[in-house]
């Protein structure tokens, strides 16, 4: 097993066919990445494909919107900072569907921590490859000393670099993350440097967070991954920049995109299934449930022929949960920003503030806005709320952390705000490991994709839906014999495993 290099699975056998020679009929319900991964996969083999959202718009939770000004104007709406991490290799297959050569990603050069008392940490010019990547920011880093290192605990330290898919959870899945690290013995600022911002961009609280899930992001992040920590962002709104193009596509493909449609309910209808939506039923031979967890749960309830035909769906989805909200706060100043801010922060020991987003920096839609006005278009973000903390107090908490790193700011005027505080995201609990959902059922006619299903491969957020989505379309196809679509992915096991180690499975 190559433990530097990326490697692809499920690679076609010869003589498979590479189109469907019988009619397939499947819906996809749910217009987010995984749902769209899952509608172009099965549309390019041949199946006849209808896909429903409920929004308004695709690319659910990584989408955006257009959002309409009291004084006519209007802009496009996101639900926070997305990165492109250059090993989100099954997600950039799917962007370059509309977009061969990536033009609307544009890389960071940087994306430094900013910490209380002008602490700084730095991750650009790091080697791409562990150890030496490791080694370098070791090095780099003012938090961390060879004193320092002299009091790390080495067995739970070196986790990080035997991640396997099956051992790591067998013994780490149980405990929380909080507590790995606590176990770690690093040195107070340098775990808040290098590790509380990395932890909070799961949405999970690290005490209500596997550990086990938080070593195979470490992994799947920076310790085997062979791209190293540079990541791309959207030059442009994100709809406008890919998932709006994919809807052309798809619907040029033949697809039936149903946006703004909700689905109230599957049934069974002999071997197949119908689906009764806002424009009334549908009859498929197959099911793709492509939604978060909360819509999900909702489908199930509402659905009896589901659960009866993958009855281990009934426990497995009751087990999923959302982790805590989170708050995005996007703000349109008078004035600009000093211009050595990088256009990504992460941010800790300031309130609840754990990013800030400088949009005029890369996005054209804001940078627009920026240039007209004389201002700044900044996003902050915090993504684990705690309990009890309403949006007008996070809006306060928020501002004052901009004003505390970016001191300029105080002397700003707010021209625009939009704030969204939501609660959707999935958890990754103790213990959850073992019962969540896969992308297979029992039922051959029923798949499920999304970031929150449990994939044999590392993989987080964004590539975990859709490589979850391309894995329900092969699901779904290979009782007919069709190629499938090559699922590409780091080396699924850590550089420091056994080397007769084969646990990953795709």
């Amino acid at each position: 097993m190559n433990r530097i290099f990326p490697q692809t699975l499920h690679l076609p056998r010869p003589g498979g066919r590479r189109r469907l020679d019988t009619p397939l009929r499947v819906a996809v319900i749910g217009g987010g990445i995984a749902g769209l991964a899952a509608s172009t996969i099965l549309s390019e083999r041949g199946a006849s494909v209808f896909l429903y959202e409920r929004a308004g718009f695709l690319g659910g939770r990584a989408g955006s919107w257009q959002h309409t000004t009291a004084d006519g104007g209007g802009y496009e709406m996101e639900r926070g900072f997305h990165a492109f991490f250059r090993q989100y290799y099954n997600l950039r297959a799917l962007l370059r569907r509309v977009d061969p050569q990536l033009s609307n990603l544009v890389a960071l050069k940087d994306y430094p921590i900013l910490g209380p008392e002008g602490m700084v940490q730095s991750f650009s010019d790091l080697p791409r490859q562990t150890p030496f990547n490791l080694i370098s920011l070791v090095r780099q880093s003012p938090y961390l000393g060879l004193r320092d290192l002299s009091r790390v605990d080495v067995p739970s330290a070196l986790e990080m670099l035997t991640f396997d898919p099956v051992r790591t959870y067998a013994r780490r899945d149980g405990g929380d993350a909080a507590s790995y690290l606590e176990a770690l013995n690093f040195p107070e600022r340098a775990r808040r440097m290098l590790f509380d911002v990395f932890a909070h961009s799961f949405f999970n609280p690290e005490d209500e967070m596997s550990a086990a899930e938080m070593l195979m992001m470490f992994h799947f992040y920076f310790t085997g991954n062979p791209e190293g920590l540079v990541f791309d962002v959207a030059r442009r709104p994100l709809s406008t920049a890919f998932w709006a193009r994919l809807g052309d596509r798809l619907r040029g493909a033949g697809v039936a995109v149903h946006e703004g449609t909700s689905v109230h309910g599957v049934r069974r209808a002999g071997a197949g299934w119908t689906v009764d939506s806002d424009l009334g039923e549908e009859r498929v031979d197959a099911v793709v449930m492509a939604l978060d967890v909360g819509g999900l749960k909702h489908l199930l309830a509402a659905s009896p022929d589901l659960a009866d035909a993958a009855p281990e769906l009934v426990g497995a989805v009751s087990d999923l949960a959302v982790t805590a909200p989170f708050y995005v706060l996007r703000l349109w100043l008078d004035r600009p920003v000093r211009p050595e801010r990088a256009p990504f922060a992460g941010t800790t020991g300031v309130g609840e503030l754990d990013n800030i987003s400088v949009y005029e920096r890369f996005q054209d839609e804001s940078s627009a806005w920026a240039e007209h006005h004389g201002g700044s278009v900044v996003e902050l973000h915090a993504y684990a709320v705690p309990p009890g903390m309403d949006e007008a107090a996070l809006r306060e908490d928020l501002i004052a952390g901009l004003h505390a790193f970016y001191p300029e700011t105080r002397w700003a005027r707010v021209v625009r705000e939009h704030g969204l505080f939501e609660q959707d995201c999935a958890a990754f609990a103790p213990g959850s490991h073992a019962t969540r959902p896969g992308v297979a059922t029992s039922c051959p006619s029923l798949a499920l994709a999304g970031d929150f299903v449990r994939l044999d491969l590392p993989s987080a957020l964004m590539e975990r839906a859709a490589t979850s989505g391309m894995l329900a379309a092969n699901t779904l196809l290979a009782p007919y014999g069709v190629a499938p679509e090559p699922i590409r992915v780091i080396p699924p096991v850590g550089l420091l495993s056994p080397p007769w180690r084969r646990s990953a499975r795709a």
